[in-house]
């Protein structure tokens, strides 16, 4: 059988950042490339009803128990962050003994910045050489996944129907755009795509995306007095509309935030991008509504016309869907204590293909990968946590098996 690290180095040799400025799905060839190797692996691997479609790649472990139960699933995405490169991604495994990392000539990661790397003293980690990031978020899922495929199939651990799923274009939002429900058959699935060793989330943001698209009126600044409007300083102005307290700076837990993603302009035109985020249904509308609101004064300020709002909702928080079946956030809890992993139950402070796939009819928690400082160049992933992650996933077929 692979071994989990040896899969995981494998992946990662795979240039597949998603590009959210293609019209293709997937994004990027790079992400049709794994998807292709992919498949051939799961050929191998004897697997059934194996499909790859438009990028999404599903496959079956058949039963091997005579009682019907749940058909579980388990989740990934091949594709990584346009944050930073994934091209030529050069992974180093080191012994960490504690201290600063030398990750290149010119680019370090210490505890003393970096204080998750004290938990993990005395074991190996997989870091990057400082010029892109890792792709542990998720290329680490998908050999977790796959390991722990090959190690219930393998060992002929008792099992129920178990479902695969390796998705694209996750980090720019469009991982269940095209994800057939149905074709995937199962009662409730797991992503595998969590942060460090315990994670286990059932909740996630609400969010939605402002876009103001600002017209100004350009004059010479010679002639300009009482007839001019400047856009770019109406972008100013209304970035200083919004609470300063409720930024991503100045907030944790289940506080939301707005976040300008990007404001661009001259004189004459000027555009505002920003996302929206709150765990609360209720704050979550009350955001959207002090976006429309502060249109509405700057339009009465300066001229109707001068600001469209194109407001989009996103996502939505999975909770109001899990808590409807909680006994399968007790099946993952209960797998992480049986193998010795102690759960971290806390809310996702972003999103997950698991919330729209939840509301899509497809409950969906979201499990640890063991990655840290994911979308840049100090991201990294202890060995154990990855072994760990194998571990939860092979147990946690066995207890729905015996649902």
């Amino acid at each position: 059988m692979k071994d989990v690290v040896d899969r995981f180095l494998e992946y990662v040799k795979f240039h597949t950042t998603s590009n959210e400025n293609s019209n293709y799905c997937p994004s990027t060839q790079g992400q049709i490339e794994l998807a292709e190797y992919l498949k051939k692996e799961l050929e191998t691997m004897g697997l059934e009803e194996i499909s790859l479609k438009d990028g999404y790649l599903m496959a079956t472990l058949p039963s091997n128990i005579e009682k019907k139960v749940p058909t579980v699933g388990f989740i990934a995405h091949m594709d990584t962050s346009p944050d930073l490169t994934g091209e030529n991604v050069k992974p180093k495994i080191i012994d960490y003994n504690g201290g600063t990392i030398k990750l290149n000539e010119e680019i370090s990661m210490s505890p003393e910045e970096f204080e998750s790397l004290n938990k993990y003293v005395g074991q190996k980690l997989i870091v990057t050489d400082g010029t892109t990031l890792l792709g542990a978020d998720d290329k680490a899922g998908i050999a977790e996944i796959l390991t722990a495929i090959e190690q219930i199939k393998e060992s002929r651990i008792k099992h129920g129907k178990i479902r695969i799923g390796f998705t694209p274009d996750e980090e720019i939002g469009r991982g269940a755009d095209k994800f057939d429900v149905n074709l995937f058959g199962a009662d409730f699935a797991y992503t595998i795509d969590g942060g460090e060793l315990g994670e286990l989330e059932s909740e996630n943001f609400n969010a939605a995306t402002a876009t103001f698209e600002i017209r100004g009126k350009s004059i010479h600044p010679g002639t300009a007095k009482d007839k001019m409007i400047n856009a770019a300083l109406i972008a100013g102005e209304l970035s200083t509309m919004f609470p300063e307290t409720q930024t991503p700076q100045h907030t944790e837990k289940y506080e939301g935030f707005f976040h300008i993603v990007h404001i661009q302009g001259t004189c004459d035109s000027a555009k505002v991008i920003m996302i929206v985020r709150d765990h609360d249904k209720k704050l979550f509308e009350d955001k959207k509504e002090l976006c429309r609101k502060n249109s509405e004064l700057l339009n009465k300020k300066y001229g109707k016309g001068t600001i469209k709002l194109i407001l989009k909702d996103s996502y939505y928080n999975m909770k109001e869907i899990i808590e409807k079946k909680p006994e399968i956030v007790e099946y993952a809890k209960k797998a992480m204590e049986n193998v010795g992993v102690t759960p971290i139950i806390k809310p996702i402070r972003g999103g997950t293909d698991g919330a729209r796939l939840s509301f899509m009819g497809l409950p969906c928690p979201n499990i640890f990968t063991g990655g840290h400082n994911y979308h840049g160049r100090y991201e990294y992933i202890p060995v154990e946590s990855m072994k760990k992650a194998v571990s939860v996933i092979v147990e946690l077929s066995k207890i729905v098996s015996e649902i």
